[in-house]
C-alpha cells in the first residue's frame, strides 16, 4: 500500500510566531508519527521574495525557521526536510506549468484581486506596483506541490483556492501530456486554531502583532502584559468569546485546563492575573524547545548541512527523476532519438519487436533491470542491493501499468507511460500465448 505523500511549507519572510507554532508546525509533526504518510517540510524561501527585499532578513529567516522545525522535534531522517531553492527542478516545472496555466485564471487568484481592488480605489493603474512574482505565485506553489505528487496539503482557508489552482494545473498538463500528476486535496483542520495577535486581528508578520515563538522569558512575558483587552475590572465577569487571551490560552491548554480557565473568567479574574497564567501556559510548552533552538541557532553550519543533504537525496529519489519525464513528455528531448529516413527499417523492427525484461549486475555490484523492445530501451531501474530485490520490482511491474509517480526507475528517452503499458500488455499476452516474452 503506497502512502498519502503530505506536504507543509513555510515562508521564509519573518520569525517563527506561535501562529506557525499552533497552525501549521505543530499539528503537521502530529501526523508525522503515522506509519501510513509520507512528509515533506520546506522552507519557502523562493516565495519570500515576492514581498521580502531584504536579504538578510530571508537568510536570517530561513535560518530560524528550520532551527524552529528541528528544534520541535522533526526527524530528518524519516521525514523529507529541504529549502525550496535548492530544488532547481521546482522553478524548472514552474515553466512548464506557466505554458498551460490560463492567465484568466491567474488574473482572479485572491492576492492579485487585492491589489488590483486597491489600485482601482487609490485612482492607480490596475497593475501599479504589482511584480510578476506575485502573479505568478501559484504557478511556483502549484509546482511545489506536483512535483513531488503531493496527495494533501495542510493549508489555511485563504489558500484553498491555491490548492485548487494547482489541481486545474496539473489537470491541463495532464490532459496535453498524458497523466503525469496526482490532483492534490485541501486539508483545513478546523481543530487547529488561527491564533489572535497583540492586537486582537490574525497573528502575522503583515500586521506586527505577531509574539515570537523563542521569545526569552523575559520578553514573552512582556508582550503578553502587552495584549489588548477591554476595560473590565477584576471581579466583573469577562467574556471568552473573542477574547484573544482566551483564544491564546484554549491553543495551550488540555481541555481541562480551558474549562478551569473559562470558569475563571466567569469568576471575574482580573486582566493581569489572566495574563500571567496565559504566560505561564505557554511558557511551560515552549521553554524546553527554546533552550534547543538556542543551541541550534548556534551552529548554522550544522542547519546547512541538514538543508543540503535533505535536497539532494531527495533531488536523486523524486525530482530528478520526475523532471526527466516531464521533459520528455512537452518535447525536449534527445534529438538523436528522432528517426531519420535511414532509421526508419530499425525503428520499425524495434516496433515489431517483442518486449523483454533483461536483468544484470553492474560495476557497482548493484543489480538493475531494464526493459527493452528490439534495441530500445523502455524502462531502466535504479540499483538494488540484491537481485531478489531487483526480481520483486520486475514481477510488480508485470502485474500492473507502470506510474508516473515512480522512484526505483526511469522511462527511457522519449518513452511515454502509455508505450511502455501498451509493451507490458503486448508482454503478458504473448507470454499467455507461449510465444515468448519473457524476461
Amino acid at each position: 500500500m503506497s502512502k498519502t505523500r503530505i506536504l507543509t511549507g513555510i515562508t521564509t519572510s519573518g520569525t517563527p510566531h506561535l501562529g506557525n507554532y499552533v497552525g501549521a508546525i505543530r499539528p503537521a509533526l502530529a501526523s508525522a508519527q503515522a506509519a501510513d504518510v509520507e512528509n515533506f517540510y520546506f522552507l519557502a524561501d523562493f516565495h519570500a521574495l515576492v514581498k521580502c527585499g531584504d536579504p538578510a532578513r530571508v537568510q536570517r529567516s530561513t535560518l530560524e525557521i528550520a532551527a524552529t522545525w528541528l528544534a520541535c522535534g522533526l526527524d530528518v531522517e524519516k521525514n523529507w526536510f529541504y529549502r525550496q531553492s535548492d530544488i532547481p527542478e521546482i522553478p524548472e516545472l514552474t515553466w512548464l506549468l506557466t505554458c498551460v496555466a490560463g492567465k484568466g485564471l491567474l488574473n482572479r487568484a485572491h492576492a492579485y484581486k487585492a491589489a488590483v481592488d486597491r489600485n482601482r480605489a487609490e485612482g492607480e493603474d490596475d497593475d501599479a506596483g504589482v511584480n510578476a512574482g506575485l502573479f505568478m505565485y501559484p504557478v511556483l506553489m502549484a509546482a511545489d506541490i506536483l512535483i513531488f505528487n503531493a496527495n494533501k496539503v495542510p493549508v489555511g482557508r485563504d489558500q484553498i483556492q491555491h490548492i485548487e489552482m494547482a489541481r486545474d494545473f496539473g489537470q491541463r498538463f495532464n490532459h496535453l501530456y498524458g497523466e503525469h500528476f496526482v490532483l492534490p486535496e485541501v486539508v483545513i483542520d478546523d481543530n487547529v486554531a488561527t491564533l489572535p495577535g497583540l492586537d486582537g486581528r490574525k497573528m502575522s508578520k503583515s500586521y506586527d502583532n505577531t509574539i515570537p515563538l523563542f521569545a526569552p522569558r523575559n520578553e514573552l512575558k512582556k508582550l503578553i502584559a502587552g495584549i489588548l483587552t477591554d476595560s473590565r475590572a477584576p471581579g466583573e465577569r469577562k467574556d471568552t468569546e473573542g477574547s484573544a487571551l482566551f483564544q491564546l490560552y484554549q491553543a495551550f491548554a488540555s481541555k481541562e485546563e480551558t474549562a478551569a480557565f473559562a470558569q475563571a473568567f466567569a469568576d471575574g479574574i482580573g486582566w493581569g492575573d489572566a495574563k500571567h497564567k496565559l504566560f505561564e501556559r505557554i511558557d511551560a510548552e515552549v521553554a524546553p524547545l527554546r533552550e534547543k533552538y538556542e543551541a541550534l541557532m548556534a551552529k548554522p553550519a550544522e542547519i546547512e548541512a541538514v538543508l543540503r543533504d535533505g535536497a539532494a537525496r531527495l533531488r536523486a529519489t523524486h525530482a530528478t527523476p520526475t523532471l526527466v519525464r516531464l521533459r520528455s513528455a512537452v518535447g525536449l528531448r534527445d534529438l538523436s532519438t528522432v528517426a531519420v529516413d535511414g532509421d526508419k527499417t530499425e525503428a520499425k523492427k524495434d516496433a515489431d519487436a517483442l518486449p523483454a525484461f533483461k536483468q544484470y549486475r553492474d560495476a557497482d555490484g548493484k543489480f538493475y533491470f531494464k526493459l527493452v523492445q528490439g534495441e530500445r530501451v523502455l524502462l531502466q531501474s535504479v540499483g538494488f542491493d540484491s537481485p531478489r530485490d531487483a526480481g520483486q520490482r520486475v514481477a510488480a511491474i508485470k502485474q500492473g501499468e507502470v506510474g508516473d509517480d515512480a522512484s526505483d526507475f526511469l522511462l527511457g528517452e522519449g518513452v511515454t507511460s502509455a508505450e511502455v503499458n501498451a509493451a507490458l500488455a503486448a508482454f503478458v499476452a504473448a507470454a499467455l500465448e507461449g510465444e515468448g516474452g519473457k524476461a
